[in-house]
């Protein structure tokens, strides 16, 4: 017995001692914490580093604030004339073009005027003798010093006779023409004007032959444009109602387009 309780003794206290801590208490592992992956800048705009690049072409076009809406009769005296604000993009339209015309070239960058920086060019009051501060190189040299492009591509309108008649119209817009209210046809025009000034001494690039081609084939037509060509029933009367006429709308935009489209790879060729 004294043997046996010996052998008992010594293998208890040769036995690791038990641990009374439940698994409940056991501190567990933290997890591995995974580290949030960066957040991707934004991209810069394409403008901004277009603004900060070299300016080859400054692009101002001053054709879209108003819209012409004119009647004619067999005399001078029944002739009416008005103009209606719009906002129609048209000067967008023509930055637009310009761009496609230069395979979006970068280089190619639209310059914003003060309002009313134009109003000497269009209401000139100088009638004998031109006055150079109604001059559009003058005009556009006010705005442009910081602009630093090699040339600016000036969009402007004008006015020009209507043919066979001492007829004026004015700018963008469409005229009714006839007699009494039965006998009477309507037609778009756009009288668009591009000139090209040299960015360091601000004199008119000159273009003579530009779109030469393309306006014998217009005046060689034998029968009437399509494109100018507008239903009566698309004329605006009252005139007032031009600016929220959304067929007129497109059919201008479409005729503006290809005026421009005939003209602008003259003035856009390198020398």
């Amino acid at each position: 017995m004294i043997v046996l309780l010996s052998s008992l003794v010594l293998a208890a206290a040769q036995s690791p001692p038990a641990t009374n801590a439940s698994p409940t208490q056991t501190a567990p592992a933290k997890p591995a914490t995974k580290k949030a992956a960066p957040k991707a800048k934004p991209a810069a705009k394409p403008t901004a580093a277009a603004d900060s690049g070299p300016c080859r072409l400054g692009v101002i076009s001053v054709i879209g604030e108003h819209y012409s809406v004119q009647k004619f009769g067999v005399t001078i005296f029944e002739a009416e004339a008005n103009e209606v604000p719009i906002d129609w993009g048209l000067d967008d339209l023509v930055f637009a073009r310009v761009r496609a015309a230069t395979n979006n070239d970068s280089s190619v960058r639209r310059i914003a005027y003060p309002k009313g920086a134009f109003e000497p060019f269009y209401h000139a009051k100088a009638i004998f003798i031109p006055d150079p501060k109604e001059s559009l190189p003058v005009i556009v040299k006010s705005f442009t010093a910081n602009a630093n492009c090699d040339r600016y591509l000036v969009a402007t309108t004008f006015k020009t006779k209507l043919p066979n008649s001492n007829m004026t119209l004015n700018g963008i817009g469409t005229y009714n023409q006839g007699l009494g209210k039965i006998l009477r046809h309507s037609h778009l025009f756009a009288n668009v004007a591009i000139t090209l000034i040299d960015g360091r001494s601000y004199e008119q690039i000159k273009r003579p032959l530009t779109d030469i081609g393309a306006n014998l084939a217009v005046n060689m037509r034998l029968f009437e444009d399509p494109i100018t060509k507008l239903d009566n029933s698309l004329f605006p009367d009252p005139p007032e109602t031009a600016s929220t006429n959304a067929a007129l709308r497109e059919r201008t935009r479409a005729l503006v387009v290809e005026r421009l489209d005939r003209s602008l790879p003259g003035y856009l060729k390198e020398d």
